[in-house]
């Protein structure tokens, strides 16, 4: 071109963002720049696009700066595409300052900050800006909706995401697929698989995200069984090919459903290259599992040594936990130093490491473990759980001291525990790793976050309601027993969701069949 104008130069732009070339579209709007062609409202908009990747956080507050000297800020396409760069590449703060700040917002900024918290897992504040929304009277669409169900999923926040399912329902929107999904989704992280099928059973068009959620979630549950008729299913119908997300679904399943023969024949189909998804890290970590959770520790070794890719903090991680579990201290040892020297920072593995001495009796090398964490500087992660009661979030943590109800929750405990034993429940106290007698070892596991949890559920809810728990960190064994107990002298249904799994507890019957 002979001459160039704003507008030939934002449409150039624009085709880069639209496929992905960000790098591209910034080196045009500096050359842009240079050439003397001043940006106008719909340039800006589109540049900020372009700022993703590691420096697109740099980038982006280097186009706001210019932005401000145009005084350009309070455009709506401008702020819109501002508050979504920021949310993207994690400046949630910067984000929500620009949404402030805008003279009008219309759906696409709501949006776009509500997404940007529910994508950081800032789950309680994505449902309080879409409180917020309701209260303005903003009509959301389906984009709005998948974000905010982002956000229940995360929580689990199951009566939540019923009310959102019902405005889905009453506004009449077009069932679009990814909508679809995150309904599943949503479903399969509350534990109800049976809303989650109904949705994905009625679906005109899956898309293999579909088949994935409903995989996921059937395998977080420990339904290997489902997991496996699901796959065959969609194998049948051959409209939709298994991708690596597909094939991680079912090698989870089988790790978590006591079917390794199964897990091991998936993962030589996937060697053979019949589906053309060649197995990565996190498949490999899928297999050492599958083994480790078996008890066939020893294998899981040798399985790592003879991996053709680098083994990682999360396969070494995987195999300590094994070693945890089924008392190899020599092996776990192997993997706990080596986890020291992968992730010196990441307090889980020194936990685990320190577990794994303290569950031998070896009091020294504890100490060593802990004192090698004080000399790091690094600390444990407080374990924690959440209940929803009325549409509130109600969190606890270990040993609480803090809930307004904590003194009610503590008596209901006590009276607990009488019933309980009296049922045949005995504090798992082998599970108590700390260098303690044994009554003190009882109130540590009594005070445990989920504990707390059930027992406000108990003086929260009516008799024969549903108890919904979600915890940061694995369930322990103790507390799983507890909740069965609980769930057969109260006569009540108990779902427990913890980093890894679900469990759905049913007159002292748990889903997961004690095997997490």
């Amino acid at each position: 071109m002979s001459q160039r104008n704003v507008v030939s130069w934002t449409a150039m732009m624009s085709s880069y963002a639209k496929r992905g070339c960000g790098a591209e579209g910034l080196e045009l709007f500096v050359q842009m720049l240079r050439e003397g062609t001043d940006p106008n409202e719909y340039t800006f908009a589109t540049v900020l696009t372009c700022c993703t990747g590691v420096c697109g956080l740099q980038y982006g507050k280097q186009v706001h700066s210019l932005i401000l000297k145009s005084n350009l800020e309070s455009h709506l396409f401008v702020g819109c595409s501002l508050l979504d760069m920021y949310a993207k590449a994690g400046g949630i703060h910067e984000a929500r300052n620009v949404f402030e700040d805008l003279p009008e917002r219309d759906i696409v900024s709501w949006t776009a900050i509500i997404s940007g918290y529910a994508q950081l897992g800032l789950d309680e504040d994505a449902l309080e800006l879409f409180r917020r929304l309701l209260r303005e009277g903003i009509v959301s669409n389906y984009v709005t909706y998948a974000s905010v169900l982002t956000a229940v999923s995360g929580l689990a926040a199951y009566e939540m995401g019923k009310q959102i399912h019902g405005h889905i329902l009453r506004s009449e929107l077009p069932f679009y697929v990814v909508l679809q999904n995150s309904l599943i989704d949503m479903y399969t992280k509350c534990g109800q698989l049976t809303y989650a099928r109904r949705v994905f059973d009625r679906m005109s068009e899956r898309s293999v995200i579909s088949w994935n959620a409903m995989l996921v979630g059937y395998s977080k549950h420990g339904m290997a069984k489902e997991v496996t008729r699901l796959f065959e299913l969609m194998r049948k119908e051959n409209h939709v090919k298994p991708d690596k997300v597909t094939f991680l679904g079912i090698l989870s399943g089988c790790s978590h459903g006591e079917m390794e023969n199964k897990g091991l024949e998936v993962f030589d189909e996937m060697m053979s290259g019949k589906d053309g998804v060649v197995p990565d890290i996190e498949h490999y970590g899928c297999v050492v599992d599958l083994l480790g959770r078996a008890g066939q520790v020893e294998k899981a070794f040798e399985f790592i040594k003879q991996m053709p890719i680098e083994p990682n903090a999360a396969i070494w991680g995987s195999l300590l936990g094994a070693c945890l579990v089924h008392s190899n201290v020599d092996i776990g040892e192997i993997a706990g130093h080596r986890l020291l020297e992968i992730e010196p920072g990441n307090p889980g593995n020194y936990v685990i490491l320190s577990n794994l001495y303290a569950s031998r009796g070896r009091w020294d090398d504890v100490r060593s473990i802990r004192s090698l964490m004080e000399e790091k500087a690094v600390a444990k992660d407080p374990g924690k759980s959440w209940i929803e009661i009325d549409q509130t979030l109600h969190t606890f943590h270990a040993g609480d001291q803090l809930h307004p109800k904590i003194t009610e929750v503590y008596d209901k405990m006590k009276e607990l525990l009488v019933k309980l034993k009296e049922y045949g429940y005995s504090p798992d106290l082998s599970r108590v790793l700390y260098d303690v007698d044994d009554e003190q070892k009882e109130k540590i596991l009594l005070g445990h976050s989920e504990k707390l949890a059930l027992a406000f559920g108990l003086i929260s809810t009516p008799q024969g309601k549903a108890i919904r728990i979600m915890k940061n960190l694995r369930v322990c064994v103790d507390c799983h027993s507890f909740a069965k107990v609980v769930s057969q002298v109260c006569e009540r249904e108990v779902f427990m969701r913890d980093k890894n799994r679900f469990h759905h507890i049913v007159n002292g019957v748990c889903s997961c069949g004690d095997y997490w």
